[in-house]
C-alpha cells in the first residue's frame, strides 16, 4: 500500500496510515469507536439513522478518483483516517523553523500549543453535526437531504481526523482529549462547544445554506493555514480535509444561489419588480431578498468571530514555532518570517474606527479574516449575477467587519453595516433592519416542509443545474421508505 495514497478498509478503520502495523494506536481508536457511534446514533441526524443515503466514500487519496458513490446506512459509513500523499523533503515554509525538515514527532517545546490547535479544530467537527441534527425532517428535496447527510458523515470524518492525532501522538493526555470531543455537546449550558458560533442553533434549511457558506468556509480557511504546518502529519491531514470541505461550501453557496433563482423566477411570474414589497414575495412561497439579506448578515458576523482577536500573541506564537502558517503561505513572496514586517489592521480608536499598521505576526488573525472576506465576496458575486440576469437591481452584500460583532476590536461597540458607529438606542432601533427578525424567522420556519419524492422540490427553491454524481433529476438519493 503506496502511503498517503491507497486505503485500506480490510479493517474496523479504513486508513491509509498503516494501522495494522501500530497496535497501541488501533487499539486506541478501537476502544474511542464506540463511544463514537453512541454519540452519532443520539446527535447525528434525527430519524434516518435506518435509511440508505446515496453517499461518497473515499477509496484513495490522489487527486483523481478517490471517492465512490453507492448506498450506506450512516452508522455504517466507514469512518476512518486519511492523509494525504507525503510531499518528498518538505521543509517548514515560516517561522523561526523556516527551511527545517518538517517534523514526523511532536516537537517537545510545542506539545502543549500544537495539542490545543487540534482540540480546538477538532470540537468544530462534531458541533456542526449537533446543530444540524434535526434538518432532514425539513428537507427541501431528496437532493438536498443527501447533501445534508454528505457534509455530516464528513464533518464526523473530520472528527476522526484530529482524534487520530490526539491518540498517536499525545498518549494519556491525547486519549482524554479524544474523549471530551464526544461529551460537549453544541449549546448545551454545562457543557458547550468551544467557539461560539458552534453553540447557535441551525433551525432551518435558510440557516444551514448560509452555515455552510460562511462557517464552513472558516473551516477552509482555517484547515488552509494548518496544512503550512511544520508537523507533516497535521499537515497532510488538513490537506485531505480540504478536499471534502470543498463540497460542504459548495453546498452552502448553491443552496443559497438556488434560493435567490427560485425567489426571481417567481417574482417575475407575479410581475412583482420591487424586491422590498415583501408581502407579495412572501405570498408567493418564495423567500424575500431582503430576509436572505439580514441572514447573511447575521451568519457573516458570527463567522468572524471564529477568528478571534485581531491582535493575538497566541496567533503569533503559533507562526513563529511553525506549527500554523498564512493562507497560501506557500504561495505568498515576502520572507515568511515578518520579524520586520507590519499588517493593516481595522482599530477602534477615538471612537472612530480607523486602519493601523502593526506587526505582522501580532495580525495574523486580521490576515486570515481579510483572505476568508475576500473569498466570501467572490460567493456573494455569483450570486448577484442571478440577480442581474434577472433584471433586478438588488445586490447582495457583505456587511461591515465591525458589525454585530462579540469578540475582537469591535465587541464593546455597535455599527451598523456600512460600518458607521451607533449609540445603544440607535442600535435597538435599527437591528431590525440588519438582523433577521421574529417574522422573518416564523416565515422562514412556516416554508421548511419536507419534499420527499424523489425529483420534486420545495416552492422556496430551485432545482440544482446538475445531479450528484450526474445521476438524473428524479434519482433517488435517499430510500426513505425502510
Amino acid at each position: 500500500m503506496p502511503d498517503g495514497i491507497a486505503v485500506d478498509y480490510n479493517g474496523l478503520i479504513p486508513n491509509n496510515v498503516g494501522l495494522n502495523d501500530d497496535a497501541r494506536v488501533r487499539r486506541a481508536l478501537e476502544t474511542w469507536y464506540p463511544g463514537y457511534i453512541d454519540w452519532w446514533q443520539q446527535m447525528g441526524p434525527e430519524g434516518f439513522q435506518d435509511r440508505l443515503v446515496y453517499l461518497r466514500t473515499a477509496i484513495g487519496v490522489g487527486s483523481e478518483g478517490w471517492a465512490k458513490f453507492g448506498y450506506v446506512k450512516m452508522p455504517e459509513y466507514r469512518w476512518g483516517v486519511l492523509l494525504a500523499p507525503a510531499v518528498e523533503n518538505r521543509t517548514i515554509g515560516f517561522g523561526a523553523h523556516k527551511g527545517e525538515p518538517v517534523w514526523q514527532e511532536v516537537p517537545g517545546e510545542y506539545r502543549a500549543m500544537l495539542r490545543r490547535l487540534l482540540v480546538i479544530q477538532g470540537d468544530t467537527e462534531p458541533a456542526s453535526v449537533e446543530q444540524q441534527r434535526y434538518l432532514g425532517a425539513t428537507a427541501p428535496s431528496q437532493y438536498d437531504m443527501r447533501n445534508l447527510f454528505q457534509v455530516n458523515v464528513e464533518e464526523g470524518r473530520h472528527l476522526w481526523a484530529m482524534v487520530y492525532l490526539l491518540q498517536k501522538y499525545f498518549g494519556r493526555d491525547g486519549r482524554e482529549e479524544a474523549e471530551e470531543l464526544l461529551r460537549r455537546r453544541s449549546g448545551d449550558r454545562d457543557s458547550p462547544r468551544m467557539l461560539g458560533a458552534f453553540n447557535e442553533a441551525t433551525p432551518d434549511w435558510l440557516s444551514f445554506f448560509m452555515f455552510t457558506f460562511f462557517t464552513d468556509r472558516d473551516g477552509k480557511m482555517q484547515l488552509a493555514a494548518l496544512a503550512q504546518s511544520g508537523f507533516d502529519p497535521l499537515s497532510r491531514t488538513c490537506r485531505f480535509m480540504l478536499t471534502e470541505e470543498a463540497h460542504h461550501m459548495f453546498v452552502g453557496e448553491t443552496g443559497v444561489q438556488r434560493i435567490v433563482q427560485r425567489t426571481c423566477e417567481a417574482m417575475r411570474s407575479a410581475g412583482i419588480d420591487d424586491p422590498t414589497d415583501v408581502e407579495r414575495v412572501r405570498a408567493l412561497g418564495v423567500i424575500d431578498l431582503p430576509t436572505l439579506q439580514r441572514k447573511a448578515n447575521l451568519h457573516f458576523s458570527l463567522t468572524l468571530d471564529l477568528f478571534g482577536n485581531e491582535i493575538s500573541t497566541n496567533a503569533a506564537n503559533a507562526f513563529n514555532a511553525g506549527l500554523k502558517g498564512r493562507y497560501h503561505e506557500d504561495r505568498l513572496t515576502d520572507d515568511h518570517t515578518l520579524t520586520n514586517s507590519t499588517y493593516p489592521v481595522l482599530r477602534l480608536r477615538d471612537g472612530a474606527i480607523m486602519r493601523e499598521d502593526v506587526p505582522a505576526l501580532s495580525a495574523l488573525n486580521m490576515r486570515l479574516r481579510d483572505d476568508f472576506v475576500d473569498d466570501a465576496n467572490a460567493g456573494v458575486t455569483r450570486w448577484n449575477r442571478v440577480l442581474e440576469r434577472a433584471g433586478l437591481e438588488f445586490r447582495l452584500r457583505l456587511p461591515h467587519v465591525a458589525f454585530n460583532r462579540r469578540i475582537g476590536e469591535f465587541a464593546a461597540i455597535h455599527a451598523d453595516t456600512e460600518g458607521n458607529l451607533l449609540t445603544e438606542a440607535q442600535w435597538q432601533a435599527r437591528r431590525d433592519t440588519m438582523l433577521p427578525t421574529s417574522d422573518d424567522n416564523r416565515f422562514v420556519e412556516s416554508l421548511m416542509r419536507p419534499v420527499q419524492a424523489p425529483g420534486a422540490f420545495a416552492s422556496w427553491i430551485a432545482p440544482p443545474t446538475r445531479g450528484i454524481d450526474n445521476k438524473p433529476g428524479d434519482f433517488e438519493y435517499v430510500k426513505i421508505e425502510a
